[in-house]
Parts: C-alpha cells; sequence; structure tokens
C-alpha cells in the first residue's frame, strides 16, 4: 500500500509539475514524463486474470511506431513487477505482436493506420495510449496531451470498459474524462 501511495504521489507531481522543458535532450523531457505514467498507469489500470497465461506471466508494455523513449523506459521498468507480473517491455511491427500486449502506446501520427490497429485489437484487453489529437474520437483509451509545459492525460472510458480493463478511481480523479458525440 506504501508503494502505491508513493507512485501516485509520484504521478500527481508529474502531471501537475513542470513536465518539461523547451530546450529538448536526447530523450525529451516531455517523453521521460510520458514513459513514468505508462508505468505508473500498470498500477492503476486492472486487466482481467484471462488477459495472462497465468500468475507470473509478464505484463507487456508494448511501443509501435517510431520509439520516442529510447532505453529510459526499458531502464525505469527493469526488474519491477506488478501484482506478481514482472513488466517487459515490446517493440511490435505487426498487429500480431501487438496482440501480446497489454499496455500498447502507439507513436504514430497517420490517422488511418491508428484506426486500422485498434480495429485489429478490438476485443482484447489492451490499453491503448497515444499522444496523437484524434485517438480518443477513433476509438483509443488514453491520450497525452501538453499545454503550458504539463501533460495532461485523457481516457476514453467506453473503449477502456469495452475492453474490460478497469480505472482506479485514483487515477480517474487525475484525468479528463472524454465522452464521445453520439449521432440521435
Amino acid at each position: 500500500m506504501i508503494i502505491r501511495m508513493r507512485i501516485l504521489i509520484c504521478l500527481a507531481l508529474l502531471m501537475f509539475c513542470n513536465a518539461f522543458s523547451p530546450a529538448q535532450t536526447a530523450i525529451s523531457k516531455e517523453y521521460q514524463v510520458k514513459a513514468a505514467f505508462l508505468f505508473n498507469f500498470t498500477q492503476f489500470v486492472n486487466w482481467p486474470a484471462t488477459g495472462f497465461s497465468s500468475n507470473s506471466a509478464s505484463l507487456v508494455i508494448g511501443i509501435t511506431g517510431k520509439d520516442p523513449f529510447g532505453s529510459f523506459l526499458d531502464e525505469m521498468v527493469a526488474g519491477e513487477k506488478v501484482n506478481g507480473h514482472p513488466l517487459v517491455i515490446q517493440r511490435c511491427k505487426t498487429v500480431e505482436e501487438m496482440r501480446e500486449c497489454h499496455l500498447l502506446f502507439l507513436a504514430l501520427d497517420d490517422t488511418k493506420k491508428l484506426e486500422e490497429i485498434l480495429a485489429g485489437l478490438k476485443g482484447r484487453n489492451i490499453l491503448t495510449v497515444s499522444d496523437h489529437p484524434d485517438f480518443l474520437q477513433i476509438g483509443g483509451m488514453m491520450r497525452f496531451s501538453t499545454g503550458n509545459n504539463k501533460v495532461q492525460i485523457q481516457v476514453n472510458l467506453e473503449a477502456t470498459d469495452a475492453a474490460g480493463l478497469t480505472i482506479s478511481s485514483k487515477l480517474l480523479r487525475m484525468v479528463e474524462i472524454f465522452t464521445p458525440f453520439k449521432n440521435s
């Protein structure tokens, strides 16, 4: 419980503090913060037991597209476990590889390609995350946005519910809930 509280505090600090400066490094401060969020999402999202082949199977964080994290995310999760599941990072090129993930960061600019991937992952227990502006409108689950030198998070609860994922109320208090527009 203490570890979860420390993670929550870290998440809150990252969310509400200056997240990055205009000067960019090899791995920008912005993507260091986003990597920390991805790691923390594993602590505040519950996957159904059927999403794992065993109680000790790895929780796979996938990245597709141009990897903005370099080795930073790998180093961050090295040796970490969530509910007995070791965290591993996997770079994915095909939808088949992406289907092995529990959390997938889509670093793609092409809306049509994103739509194709999301369609190929439909019905899977995979938390999809991106910073693409239209990501939530096309069925993605979590979107990073930046403003005022802060990384903010938007969540599409309709999409997470459809994937059988449960997001902790502790995380939901810190995000903006996206409501899809529906035609009547």
